[in-house]
């Protein structure tokens, strides 16, 4: 089976499980057994409106669905089922979209998925906590777990705890990096993006190997290899984001308007001629930018090489990470597989 396949069959078996997970519709039992008898008397219609509807307004644009995917194929290449696993993909998922609903907040994002992002449609007030239950939603699906032995969920609650607070100090850095707050390098480009970006993959992959019963040493390659992935997604997003893809759904050049240090610019700083150095910061520093001032970054950003440079370092990266996990796993379709997901991080397009 092709990765696209899989992760095809795969979409559609974890949009099944977020369904039945967080129906569409919210009932006094969804609310019961999910936070509790409620002490006094629930407002279903407001929870609906202000929690149910935008974050599922979000999950039905789509999504490749491959954070829960490569927690599958983690569980599966340390002797794992993946069916014990599958009800627990909704945990990387919603924690992901949760993210990215509040990050469109942050960055004023105007596009997601080819739709207006959420704070457009419901209200910053609503996408930002409709968001921020997402973080916390899908632990419920270990509270409720009876089959779950209690070193495991304790190891999951740490592995989810540390991978967040992880998400939460990337995403700082690369907040206050905007509009030149920081001269950055792109060793601290890379540790904000380990934490932003590669931390949902290392929380999939911990996920897949401690429902599959790995062994640490399983978990500590697994996760280097997930490390290498999250920079490589996230350095093909600064390159999709000056030179998008047909499906790409996101404004061009949203990065230059929020004045953003990706691993593109921070290498362009490093080689072209004063003149164009300041153009190019003047431009990411200004407040606002024309479409014309957008294009210029762009092909200074272009012309400089650095967004071959990224390419190739996302490359680099993902191989030197598959070399060290080939040694340490056995072989299996899952393992190929996993090598597939290698190649589609260097690789893909949207």
């Amino acid at each position: 089976m092709s990765l696209e396949k899989f992760l095809k069959e795969s979409a559609k078996d974890i949009d099944k499980e977020l369904e039945n997970f967080f129906p569409k519709k919210i009932t006094a039992e969804w609310v019961t057994e999910s936070l509790g008898e409620p002490e006094f008397s629930f407002d279903e219609n407001s929870s609906q409106k202000a929690v149910v509807d935008p974050v599922w307004d979000f999950l039905d644009r789509g999504g490749k669905r491959w954070r829960p995917a490569l927690m599958l194929l983690a569980c599966e290449a340390v002797g794992g089922n993946k069916k014990d696993a599958m009800p627990f993909t909704v945990i990387p998922e919603l924690v992901h979209n949760g993210t990215i609903m509040v990050d469109d907040v942050e960055d004023n994002s105007s596009l997601r998925r080819g739709k207006k992002s959420t704070h457009l449609i419901y209200g910053v007030d609503i996408a930002i906590n409709a968001g921020n239950a997402m973080y916390f939603l899908p632990l419920v699906t270990l509270i409720n777990d009876a089959n779950i032995s209690p070193e495991q969920k304790a190891t999951i609650y740490d592995l989810y705890a540390k991978e967040l607070l992880k998400l939460s100090f990337g995403q700082a850095m690369d907040i206050y990096w905007h509009k030149g707050h920081s001269e950055v390098t792109e060793q601290q480009y890379l540790q904000m993006t380990s934490y932003k970006t590669g931390s949902l993959s290392r929380l999939a992959v911990g996920l897949g190997v401690i429902l599959g019963k790995g062994s640490e040493k399983q978990i500590s390659v697994l996760s280097d290899f997930a490390t290498s992935l999250g920079v490589a997604f996230q350095i093909h997003d600064d390159v999709l984001n000056l030179k998008p893809a047909e499906e790409w759904g996101k404004e061009t050049g949203d990065d230059i308007q929020e004045g953003k240090r990706t691993i593109i610019v921070i290498h362009s700083f490093s080689l072209i001629d004063s003149n164009k150095k300041d153009q190019l910061t003047k431009i990411l520093d200004a407040k606002e930018n024309t479409v014309a001032e957008i294009k210029e970054a762009i092909s200074i950003l272009d012309g400089s090489g650095s967004i071959d440079y990224a390419k190739k370092f996302a490359k680099d990266i993902v191989a030197e990470s598959w070399s060290n996990l080939d040694k340490a796993l056995e072989d299996s379709d899952a393992k190929k597989m996993l090598k597939e997901f290698a190649d589609y991080a260097i690789n893909r397009e949207i």
